[in-house]
């Protein structure tokens, strides 16, 4: 009740006193109303079930309050509805969820979005806004006509998937483990370079947001924060990612610092070493009136001066980062100097996959750098299959590359991905909103993704088999 004197409090205060109230609700104590109240618990020591159902009675309870009678009801309700993070809320609440005010054509904060889509126009417009056009190329950019990039989302579209009815999953269970390590959900965040031309803290509050939902981050060699403050960030080892250069000492120092830092996997980047026309990058930077010499001074040295991991190596003898006269022999030298993993990212064959397992390491990334490696019109949820069927269960399979839904994730795992990896979506969060922007695609993408498991009848990770999908002609063959 009011209190004489006591300003009033406006509609927001109490709708955020709601959404914390909504967010900390716990199933553990009973209260009078045979309800339940809330207790101080940490959300992450709260069955995901329980929540939802705990959430919706409250729902229910404030539906029916005479606080909330009146015309204000419908309103508070769908805000309210809106900021709920689990999927299985909606399964009540579809109608709810959709906002009710006005949303124009992008979104101006993480909770606008319906898709992770909905992220890419609201980062280009906040790089053009800070006058970096040049920026949002090297984030949009494939290779030529960048139809290899296409390639990569589109491809999934080919591929149908099989739902089953009248199956309890009610408790869906994403969990997977990989290398010992156990993370919440098969969706991880792939190496980005330079995430510092998207945020000021970099890659820093990208590890906050996937540390907080449990989720695998592999780290860019190229990265504006060092290895050591994103697992700080994330809270539990990252792997990652390796450009070796064409100086061996410069690799060992890499790798040195990395495991210093507690990395866990080396993840060696394969696909770099013919080159690259990236035409929408350069479209790009001739839109940007900015000096870029001033960060992106002529030769190696300065080039990498801003990426920590280069911080105090000796790179004088450096002259390619990406180790263009880079063989199998190479792999083997790396799998002898390191006591962590090691994965190699950019396999897209049948023929690599099978010499890599020989090669002795322990895990494959189909990739082509999201379609920015090469323009061979090849889509790595093509290439899945036939890798998949040569490493023959001998050793982890990851993919990432045009994944833009749950559902493009639920089709690779069902291919027989063991992981499946974002790029630009999260880097599309990041620019635009930051922290929070991250944490809403990843979110996005698990509820997606949790949706589709229940309605093909799959509770668990293993449970998403090749049965579960309908190949079109283009995969049948593989």
């Amino acid at each position: 009740m009011k209190r004489a004197g006591e300003p009033f409090k406006p509609f927001e205060h109490w709708l955020q006193k709601i959404r914390i109230l909504t967010f900390s609700w716990s199933p553990t104590i009973p209260c009078p109303m045979n309800e339940e109240a809330p207790l101080n618990v940490s959300r992450t020591h709260v069955a995901v079930a329980d929540r939802v159902r705990a959430r919706r009675r409250l729902l229910q309870f404030l539906a029916g309050s005479p606080l909330l009678a009146g015309s204000a009801a419908p309103g508070v309700i769908a805000a309210l509805a809106a900021t709920l993070a689990d999927a299985a809320s909606a399964q009540s609440y579809d109608v709810l969820r959709a906002q009710t005010r006005k949303v124009g054509d992008i979104i101006e904060a993480p909770e606008d979005a319906l898709n992770v889509m909905d992220f890419e126009p609201a980062a280009r417009k906040a790089l053009q806004a800070q006058g970096a056009p040049a920026h949002w190329g090297y984030m949009a950019t494939g290779v030529d006509d960048d139809a290899t990039l296409r390639a990569n989302h589109d491809d999934y579209d080919k591929l149908r998937i099989k739902v089953r009815r009248l199956v309890d999953a009610r408790k869906i269970d994403t969990r997977i483990r990989l290398f010992g390590a156990e993370y919440a959900s098969p969706i991880f965040l792939s190496p980005v370079s330079s995430q510092g031309a998207f945020h000021p803290e970099a890659e820093i509050p990208v590890a906050r947001a996937a540390g907080a939902r449990k989720q695998l981050m592999v780290l860019s060699t190229s990265s504006n924060s060092s290895a050591a403050d994103v697992a700080k960030a994330h809270g539990a080892p990252i792997w990652f990612q390796l450009y070796p250069t064409d100086d061996w000492d410069v690799t060992r120092a890499l790798v040195r610092r990395a495991e210093e830092a507690g990395v866990t996997a080396i993840v060696l980047t394969v696909d770099r070493q013919g080159g690259r026309n990236t035409e929408t990058l350069f479209r790009a930077r001739r839109q940007d009136d900015r000096q870029c010499v001033a960060c992106h001074a002529g030769g190696f040295k300065n080039e990498v001066s801003r990426k920590p991991a280069f911080n105090d190596i000796d790179v004088s003898h450096v002259t390619n980062l990406y180790g263009t006269g880079m063989t199998w022999d190479f792999v083997a030298k790396l799998r002898a100097a390191t006591k962590a993993k090691v994965v190699l990212k950019g396999i897209m064959t049948g023929e690599d996959a099978a010499r890599a397992v020989r090669a002795g390491v322990d895990g494959i990334i189909v990739s082509n750098h999201g379609g920015r490696a090469e323009e061979s019109f090849q889509s790595t949820i093509g290439a899945l299959p036939e890798v998949v069927k040569a490493v023959a269960g001998k050793i982890p399979v990851l993919v990432d590359g045009g994944v833009r839904r749950g559902t493009d994730a639920y089709k690779a795992l069902a291919l027989g991905a063991t992981a499946v990896g974002i790029g630009r979506p999260y880097c599309w969060g990041l620019a635009a909103f930051g922290e929070p922007g991250v944490a809403a695609v990843l979110g996005i993408l698990q509820r997606e993704f949790e949706t589709i498991m229940r309605q093909t009848g799959a509770t668990r990770l293993k449970e998403i088999t090749a049965a579960t999908v309908a190949a079109g002609p283009s995969f049948a063959s593989r």
